[in-house]
């Protein structure tokens, strides 16, 4: 059997493994499980987005004949709904080899030690569009859900006034996911979010500056942007005036490291293509349908990835110059983002309902990414530094490697080592983070 064919019937069964509707799992969720995933209107990119607007990078799992799961009986540290099997803090914190005992087989209904505990300083500020006035509640009630101690929450208008709402609820979500990761992964760390007026990208990188200045006052640590456009330049999109390359100093404070999600389709994204930033992809869980045990972590299909027509290759990436080539490549490193095999995230949501939804995309990836390096305690002066640091440790084990799975377009094959997939891989325990 050829290695192609080999991997291929591999990811064939994975897909299998970790299909919902093929779920045997009792007492209700299986019925749950029929669901589809769908992608909310503020994640779809729109003629002439490109340079103007930014989209969230949202999936969501939804069950038969609702948006979300509704209110779980009651916090009991496991996930909100037996048998279900997605990912609670601690389930991700076993995985990720980021606690200090691992239940065999991670099983969400089963494993409650969370994550990086008592880790996490300085602060994490999450830049988003619209205002969300739940944030604080909803984080709140999932603190209390998972056993995480209270967070410390500030939420700043970047233009100076309380914004309005996103009337389709997409980038309601994209909030409370964002804080939520955010807190799971750095539970010491200050949190800051930073709502902008809308989704143009002058107010959002406004407010990525904003969240900056505050990050940096604060000791240092991160800022994340869930968000992204297509690439821009005059060059090689006739309605735009100015390069992307025009924002890349934003990115460009003392003491803070910037995460930007890769993208829920092939090719890359800005401000994820930033050679400022560190970009987050997208990976799958698989999970026994049973029992719910982890399996293995393949690619998500449609994670953002590729390379840059406008931005050159970095320097901390000549040591992948034969996958990335001449452009500087995404994704850094990569986290789970496929919506079947999503997150819990709990949001009080006036457009999609209130309660427990089930949420992927590389949305995830980006907070959930900055907490684990806040978590790290690293503390880099920069996201050069930080991506210096990352690929230094190219090998070694300090990242899952991820060569089962495709991506892109063109069905690229995952590899050993770094690839066009997922990048690095995804993390294993805090070590060179």
């Amino acid at each position: 059997m050829t290695r192609k064919l080999f991997l291929g019937v591999l990811v064939c069964s994975a897909v299998l493994l970790l299909s919902p509707g093929l779920s045997s799992a009792q007492n209700g969720p299986a019925a749950v499980l029929r669901g589809h995933t769908m992608t909310p209107k503020s994640s779809l990119a729109e003629p002439g987005d490109a340079g103007v607007n930014a989209h969230t990078h949202l999936r969501l799992f939804v069950p038969p004949g609702a948006m979300n799961f509704g209110e779980a009986a009651r916090p009991n540290e496991l996930e909100p709904f037996p048998g279900a099997f997605f990912e609670t803090p601690a389930s991700l914190g076993c995985i990720y080899h980021l606690v200090p005992r691992e239940v065999p087989g991670c099983n969400p209904d089963v494993t409650t030690e969370n994550p990086n505990v008592g880790k996490g300083g300085g602060a994490i500020a999450l830049v988003d569009a619209f205002d969300d006035p739940t944030a604080a509640s909803d984080l709140a009630k999932y603190s209390a859900q998972f056993g995480l101690p209270a967070a410390n929450l500030t939420v700043v208008f970047a233009q100076g006034t309380k914004p309005g709402l996103d009337r389709t609820g997409g980038w309601e979500i994209e909030e409370s996911l964002d804080l939520q990761m955010a807190h799971a992964m750095a539970p010491n760390a200050k949190l800051y979010l930073v709502e902008c007026a809308n989704n143009s990208l002058l107010n959002l990188f406004e407010g990525a500056a904003v969240a900056a200045q505050l990050v940096a006052a604060a000791g240092g640590g991160e800022v994340s942007m869930s968000f992204g456009s297509g690439e821009f330049d005059p060059t090689i999109l006739q309605n735009s005036t100015i390069s992307e390359t025009v924002f890349d100093p934003v990115f460009l404070v003392p003491g803070v490291v910037f995460f930007a999600s890769a993208g829920d389709s092939p090719g890359p994204e800005y401000p994820s293509v930033s050679p400022n930033v560190v970009s987050a992809g997208g990976t799958s869980v698989s999970r026994d349908p049973n029992f719910g045990s982890f399996l293995l972590e393949n690619t998500w299909q449609a994670a953002g990835q590729g390379s840059s027509v406008i931005e050159p290759r970095p320097a901390f990436q000549n040591i992948v110059q034969f996958v990335v080539g001449a452009g500087r490549g995404t994704p850094d490193l990569s986290f789970d983002a496929n919506p079947s095999t999503g997150v819990w995230v709990y949001d009080t949501n006036a457009a999609l309902g209130t309660g427990w939804f089930v949420v992927g995309g590389t949305s995830v990836a980006s907070p959930a990414l900055a907490g684990i390096v806040n978590a790290a305690g690293g503390f880099r002066n920069s996201s050069q530094d930080e991506n210096t640091e990352l690929y230094r440790h190219i090998l070694g084990g300090s990242f899952n490697d991820i060569f089962y799975g495709t991506c892109g377009e063109h069905a690229i094959f995952a590899t050993l080592g770094y690839d066009a997939c997922t990048g690095l891989g995804s993390p294993n325990s805090l070590r060179n983070k």
